[in-house]
Formats: structure tokens, sequence, C-alpha cells
């Protein structure tokens, strides 16, 4: 189970520090762009704002409306002071499994690597087909299962707690989405490849981006030095290409009706 209170945490503490790791959500969020034929018409919703990459491509696309979402209010307030000069851009701190927003009141919901973070992602996906307008369109990109899964594995060679999150794989994303009443729907997977000087470097950077385990039934005693020791030294001995680090970030891009 996620625990929304450790998400919100751990995304605000990011939000000064996203922008100089983020280089992975950029080139997906450019890929979830391609998914996007220009003009963006009526009202534009994006889930997971962050500190606002997206946002600015969306809103040069002149929606009538777009209203950028997150869960964790430094991230809009680095958004919004970045962007404060675009009249059709509105602000909104809200959990995406509880938005407040009306019935077919959205003609797009567009997000980028955010609905991982969602507890109940199949009652959200409803929730979204309730938003949307008919004929309204849902684009976004997620982590589908074998992301990090060098890390899981080295972790699970020290002991039996959950230090890396779960993912949902595409089959899932696809019974999720026909369950919430989508029935035109493309899903394409692609794995993406990053390479760390080392594991501590790896960990660095996830936790800069606020994506870090967030689950409530995690480990609730600090890992040791010894244990952690053990874990590099797995994933070392384990994955090591020409002394780099590789770590695998399995995408799953959505355009669904």
């Amino acid at each position: 189970m996620l625990d929304k209170a450790k998400i919100r945490h751990s995304f605000a503490a990011a939000s000064s520090t996203y922008d100089s790791v983020a280089e992975l959500q950029r080139t997906v969020g450019y890929a979830l762009l391609q998914q996007i034929k220009p003009p963006l018409i009526g009202t534009v919703l994006e889930l997971g704002c962050g500190t606002g990459f997206l946002t600015a491509e969306l809103v040069s696309l002149q929606p009538e409306l777009l209203i950028a979402v997150d869960i964790a209010l430094p991230m809009l307030q680095t958004t919004r002071a970045k962007l404060n000069q675009h009249a059709n851009l509105v602000y909104v701190c809200a959990d995406a499994e509880a938005l407040p927003l009306a019935k077919h009141s959205v003609d797009c919901i567009v997000s980028n690597l955010a609905l991982q973070w969602c507890s109940d992602l199949p009652n959200t996906l409803q929730q979204f087909k309730q938003i949307l307008k008919p004929n309204g369109q849902l684009i976004f990109s997620t982590f589908a299962e074998r992301t990090l899964h060098e890390l899981k594995t080295a972790w699970v060679s020290v002991d039996a707690y959950s230090h890396v999150n779960d993912f949902y794989t595409a089959e899932q994303l696809e019974l999720f989405l026909r369950s919430a009443g989508f029935s035109e729907i493309n899903l394409t997977q692609t794995l993406y490849t990053r390479h760390y000087e080392s594991v501590w470097a790896l960990m660095q950077e996830l936790k800069h981006i606020g994506a870090h385990n967030v689950r409530s039934e995690r480990n609730k005693h600090c890992t040791s030095k010894t244990a952690m020791q053990r874990m590099i030294a797995t994933y070392e001995t384990t994955h090591s290409v020409n002394g780099n680090i590789p770590a695998s970030y399995d995408v799953v891009m959505v355009v669904a009706k």
C-alpha cells in the first residue's frame, strides 16, 4: 500500500533538486508529447505537473484552459514561478485519486510518470473516465513491472523487506482501462536503461526526484550499513558493465478514449 503522506513529503522535498536529475522524465515527456495531436482543444488536465517541464510544452499548444495538478504544493509553486505569465493556466494542489472536478468537465487528461503513485489505479481510472467529456482522451506514461528490477533483485539477496516500489504490467493496465470504460486503447512499451557511476549515485538520483520507496508496509527500522553494503556489492557483482551500474526503467505509453 502506498503511503500518500510519504509521497507528498517526498516530492515536496525534491522540488528544489528535481530538475537537475530528471533527464529520464524529460525524455519520456517528449515521447509523450508525440502522442498529442495539436491543437489542444478545450480544457486540459495535467496530473503530476512536477516542476513544470511538460506544463510549459502543453500550455504552448494553447488550450483554452490548462489545469496543472500536483500532490506537493512546493512542486506547484515552482511551476507557477516559471509560468505565471500564462492567463490560461491554473494550479490545483490535489491527489490524482480525489480530484475536485465535475463530471464531464475535461477534454483531455495528460500525465507523465505520475500515475504509478496511485494506491488504487483501477478506481482512479474510473474517476478519470467520469471527469472526461464524451470522446475525451486520456494520455499518460507510467512505469511498468521491470522498472528498477536490478535494484530489487539486489535487495532480495539481503532481506525480505520491500525496498523498491512494485509496478503493474502492461496487460494489467489495459485491463484496468477497459474496466473503467475506455474502449479505444493504444499501449506501447519501451525499456530505457540509464547508467550510473555507482549504486549510491542511482539511489541519490531516486531521492532527488522523490521516487524512493513510499510503501506503508516497508521496513520500519533503519536499514543497517552492513545490509546496504551487501546490497551494493550484490548489485555491482551481478550487473556492473565496464564499471558502470545499469538501471532499467520500463515505461508504458497509453492513449485511450
